[in-house]
């Protein structure tokens, strides 16, 4: 209950919110290079919300899969290729940041919404390339119980129980961990460090920060992206080690909530702190509402 509790909050409220953020910056937003790479970081918060219920409903049937082989690869896979296109994303967006304050004339040259296409259009490409594995890679198992679990397979082998098959699982799955804290943490953690740091030197070089606020959004930005993934990546290395003491659970605990709360939050701590789409997003949802309540109005008078 304590892990799939977070998750199904985290599903709906996640849903309903970036549901609204994606149709605002779609429908309601001047479509420029910072609405595209905010639509599409959202997109990737978005979809990984909608698959969190059936994660939830696994771990409060003591992780017992009841969907599928299918299902299980399709989902797994889907929640890898969202979190590497999510960190992608917020990268993104901040070399953008980090080239319009200092590297202004190339920008204005540069940054047109079809090199942002690209951008975007690499970024999922990547995100494809890095999650697609998991679709091979996982699988469900039976175990002498009759209980069915979704799990990673490395070996891709049926033999799960042969030494030569666990050597080489093993083998595999540290090649995996590696590869995925080095380019779905470490080096989006630099990227976004290194740029809000060089943004945060040039302001105050040429007097921008008339409040203390852009740095503190900037500390936070770098604060939560930690805050929220290292919980993954701590529980990811445990499983490596085959660590089954309380830390363990705790962990995986810890990962459930930050990455609950970061699907959440994190799209408004971007969004809102832009005065523009603030005012965008208040408007057309009083619009929204006003033109629903009205037809409802309309058609009980009717």
């Amino acid at each position: 209950m304590i892990i799939a509790l977070p998750l199904l909050i985290s599903s709906i409220i996640g849903t309903i919110t970036n549901g609204l953020y994606l149709w605002v910056l779609k429908f309601k937003m001047k479509k420029s290079v910072n609405t595209l790479l905010f639509f599409h970081l959202i997109l990737s918060y978005f979809i990984s919300t909608l698959i969190l219920p059936f994660i939830a409903t696994s771990y409060l049937h003591d992780n017992h899969w009841n969907f599928g082989t299918a299902l299980c690869k399709v989902f797994n896979s889907t929640l890898s290729v969202g979190m590497f296109a999510s960190v992608f994303f917020l990268s993104a967006i901040s070399l953008d940041r980090y080239l319009l304050t200092l590297h202004p004339t190339w920008s204005q040259q540069r940054r047109t919404q079809r090199w942002a296409s690209k951008i975007v259009l690499g970024v999922w490409i990547s995100a494809t390339a890095l999650g697609v594995p998991y679709l091979v890679f996982r699988e469900t198992h039976r175990d002498h119980k009759g209980m069915v679990t979704c799990r990673n397979n490395y070996a891709v082998s049926t033999n799960w129980e042969s030494k030569e098959t666990q050597t080489l699982r093993q083998q595999i799955h540290t090649a995996c961990f590696i590869g995925r804290f080095l380019l779905g943490f470490f080096l989006p953690f630099f990227i976004i460090i290194f740029c809000y740091k060089r943004i945060a030197s040039k302001m105050k070089e040429r007097g921008l920060f008339k409040s203390r606020k852009p740095f503190k959004v900037m500390m936070f930005a770098i604060i939560s992206f930690f805050v929220c993934w290292m919980p993954y990546h701590v529980y990811q290395g445990l499983i490596l080690i085959k660590n089954q003491s309380l830390l363990l659970d705790l962990s995986l605990t810890m990962t459930v909530v930050t990455i609950s709360l970061n699907s959440i939050f994190s799209p408004t701590l971007y969004l809102f702190v832009g005065e523009n789409f603030k005012k965008v997003f208040k408007k057309s949802i009083l619009t929204l509402f006003r033109s629903t309540f009205s037809d409802e109005f309309s058609s009980e008078r009717t």
